[in-house]
């Protein structure tokens, strides 16, 4: 039986959970210490994908909830303490919630990514939640707004179109990307290939910083992004908003549009976004040909009743990006970069996505069902006609069954499979054709007694590539492969709060990672990367041994955190180059190009580092915000550097937010993001990268339209123009066949963003 026709057999099967009857809580919202109704404050229920604001009378209702069973209530309103609550259905009567008021950030939240939806004091994955409010934050892409925020994330960029996410020196195959409940597939091995999600659809972005295999298998052994869409609002409502922004450096123009409802538990939602930007402006000139432009639409339709919930979302991302193939000596910039025009070479990148998502009410129980389908088709360019056409549909199925809470024991079980099908459908090919299969189980426990938590669980997981053999005129260009891995993974953690001010928390576990088809089998031209990349069908799977800590505290006028990791990876994969090994080919224009050889291969890898944060509020007005990561990566293997791994940084933040008359929740801030040294480089490709640091700021403040808020914004980035190399950019100083030290692309210069952001009801 395929994965196909299981698919539709699970959704037959439950059909019958819809006769539930569904419920409604009402509540209202207070002052702790005057009594007095809070109005504006929003209660969000995350397991049910559903949230509501309060009226005047700080009142509340949602309807269409299950008549049974235990969820965690979040409730935040600006100048409170946040608060998260355990609410349990089968109790009648109104709620009633009193918040205190706090100028302190708390990390009252709850995380929805790990195996059991918690409050994150009581959750001892090393898990970050950013919001809506801080996504605003100008930025080109999703990756690159988290780069910013959560310590421990960075990102590997060609330019500011391109981000790929790194969490603690790891990326590509080893972060897992999550929207609608799937894991997103796509170019996630590649270099030069962004994640295929529109920025603007983001509510709320989690990202787990550590192996997260037990619950995403394979390819969780570096951490999860998380993205969440806006929930379903309550019954009867229908709200929207729009956002548009403009970039000065490279001209970025960023709209989006969204409507979404409710209408008796029917809900819905609909998003058009578009964004355009010609060359990037450095110190030295606009580099040539680095514009883009992404096209994306998506949308939701569903159900919220007494049974649970089941939501279709669909999604549409097209994304095209000029790159420019230059040899050392070529002219990297140009005096007018201004065109949006895309030349020759470019980059056609389209991502097609299905999710239906199920929480259904079973007995006493509930049953998580995701079901997926992606299709996501890239297409390199040298003419209209793409060179290099590959085509990827994957098909994805990820179960978990809750048992009932019994005596603080949370018991669940889940099973997850995939199944992935490629063709190459141009004239130049850089992997094989595949065929990969996946499926894997797992069991969690999770213990809450007093202030403490223990959690623990177990998974197994099997990977079964099959890479087809391809003949070109009578020569063989890929030989084919096939292999299976099999391994098991687990893992253990502790959460301890000691009091309101400390809460400490520790994991412990073992990971591994299959090789994915592009590490076995490729022998081609990465056009994006302008190098030759070949492919080793021997290797083996990572093995990863981790262990974490962090201690957080908070109180009054100081909050914060701090933590600690160690990462042992056995065969960590990596692809390298020698300097010296090169190829010649010779084009369909009968020109001849060289080519570094990079080729893939394994050493043992351990990685480890610090991070956290220190937020300091003297008073309700100011705010001093510092994040802090650094990562140390060794090659034991050869003792030397591990390639790719980024700088230490230092973000600071002075907010200052007085009350102006006439205004709403005005401010002015100032920054410095202080970037070390990166001396520790892999010295047969790399090269060393000098500190800097750059000045940021902004402004900005929310008008009233009648009922309506405005919110207006103005930010800067590096605004002294800084010269700089960041240690993960793929465009600074480092190819093999370099002569010249000088060779390379600085990053983006100044930027000034200006921006508008209207959140608005219509019912």
């Amino acid at each position: 039986m395929n994965i196909k026709t299981l698919l539709s057999l699970l959704l037959l099967f439950f059909i019958p959970v819809y006769l539930f009857a569904a419920a409604e809580v009402t509540g209202k919202v207070t002052d702790a210490k005057t009594g007095e109704s809070i109005a504006g404050a929003t209660i969000t229920i995350q397991q049910l994908r559903i949230t509501t604001i309060t009226d005047a009378k700080g009142q509340f209702i949602i309807k269409s909830l299950p008549a049974k069973g235990k969820y965690l209530v979040e409730i935040h309103s600006l100048g409170y303490k946040p608060m998260v609550k355990t609410v349990d259905f089968n109790v009648p009567g109104a709620l009633t919630f009193a918040l205190e008021i706090s100028n302190v950030e708390t990390h009252e939240v709850v995380i929805t990514g790990t195996p059991i939806a918690a409050n994150s004091k009581f959750n001892s994955t090393s898990a970050a939640s950013v919001s809506r409010e801080d996504l605003l934050a100008p930025s080109s892409n999703l990756i690159d707004g988290l780069a910013k925020q959560v310590p421990g994330v960075s990102q590997i960029t060609t330019g500011p179109g391109i981000s790929k996410p790194i969490i603690r020196g790891l990326g590509y195959n080893r972060v897992v990307t999550l929207m609608d409940g799937v894991k997103q597939q796509g170019q996630q091995w590649g270099d030069e290939h962004g994640i295929e999600i529109d920025q603007n659809q983001a509510d709320r972005v989690e990202v787990l910083r550590g192996a997260a295999s037990l619950l995403y298998g394979s390819d969780a052994i570096g951490g999860v992004i998380n993205v969440l869409e806006p929930l379903a609002p309550t019954s009867g409502t229908v709200k929207g908003e729009v956002l548009s922004s403009y970039s000065t450096n490279n001209g970025l123009s960023n709209s989006s549009v969204m409507l979404t409802g409710n209408e008796n538990g029917f809900v819905w939602r609909g998003r058009g976004s578009y964004q355009n930007a010609y060359s990037f402006n450095t110190p030295g000139g606009y580099y040539i040909n680095s514009g883009y432009n992404n096209t994306s639409f998506s949308g939701m339709l569903g159900l919220n009743k007494g049974w649970g919930y089941s939501h279709l979302n669909f999604s549409y991302f097209k994304n095209n990006i000029g790159f420019y193939d230059s040899d050392p000596g070529d002219p990297l910039y140009e005096g007018k970069g201004t065109d949006r025009t895309l030349d020759f070479p470019r980059q056609d990148i389209r991502q097609y996505k299905i999710a239906l998502n199920n929480n259904f009410l079973i007995g006493n129980g509930s049953l998580k069902l995701d079901l997926g389908y992606q299709k996501n088709q890239r297409r390199e360019l040298d003419e209209p006609t793409p060179a290099l056409f590959f085509d990827l549909n994957t098909y994805s199925l990820d179960a978990k069954y809750y048992l009932p809470e019994s005596n603080g024991w949370q018991p669940i079980f889940g099973v997850s499979a995939s199944d992935a099908h490629s063709q190459n459908k141009g004239t130049e090919f850089l992997i094989p054709a595949y065929d990969q299969t996946s499926a894997g189980a797992f069991g969690y426990v999770k213990k809450t007694w007093g202030q403490n938590t223990f959690n623990a669980g177990l998974r197994f997981d099997y990977v079964n590539n099959n890479g087809k053999q391809l003949f070109i005129d009578g020569e063989q260009k890929f030989t084919g492969f096939k292999n299976n891995f099999s391994n098991v993974s687990g893992a253990t953690g502790y959460t301890h709060v000691f009091n309101d001010i400390f809460s400490f928390k520790a994991n412990a576990g073992t990971a591994f990672r299959a090789p994915n088809p592009a590490e076995l089998g490729s022998n081609g031209v990465h056009e994006g990367t302008s190098r030759y990349e070949v492919g080793n069908p021997d290797l083996h799977p990572e093995r990863s041994f981790q262990a974490d800590a962090a201690l957080e505290f908070g109180k009054n006028i100081v909050t914060g955190s701090i933590g600690i990791y160690e990462n042992y990876i056995h065969n960590y994969i990596y692809a390298s180059g020698a300097k010296g090994d090169q190829i010649t080919l010779t084009n369909d224009a009968g020109e001849e190009q060289t080519y570094d050889v990079y080729r893939y291969g394994q050493v043992n890898a351990n990685l480890y580092g610090v991070e956290g944060n220190l937020n300091i509020h003297p008073t309700s007005f100011l705010h001093l915000d510092n994040t802090f990561s650094y990562t140390h990566a060794q090659n034991e293997s050869f003792d030397r550097p591990l390639p790719l791994i980024p700088a230490g940084v230092i973000h600071n933040t002075l907010r200052f937010e007085p009350k102006v008359k006439g205004l709403k929740d005005f401010y002015v801030s100032a920054g410095l993001d202080n970037f070390f040294k990166q001396t520790r480089i892999d010295p047969t490709f790399e090269t060393a990268t000098d500190s800097y640091t750059l000045v940021n700021a902004s402004i900005g403040t929310t008008l009233r339209l009648g009922s309506q808020p405005l919110k207006l914004y103005v930010t800067a980035s590096n605004l002294t123009n800084k010269k700089y190399y960041d240690a993960l950019s793929r465009l600074r100083p480092g190819r093999l066949s370099q002569e010249d030290p000088t060779y390379g692309v600085f990053n983006p210069g100044r930027n000034v963003t200006f921006g508008v952001y209207l959140p608005f009801n219509i019912k």
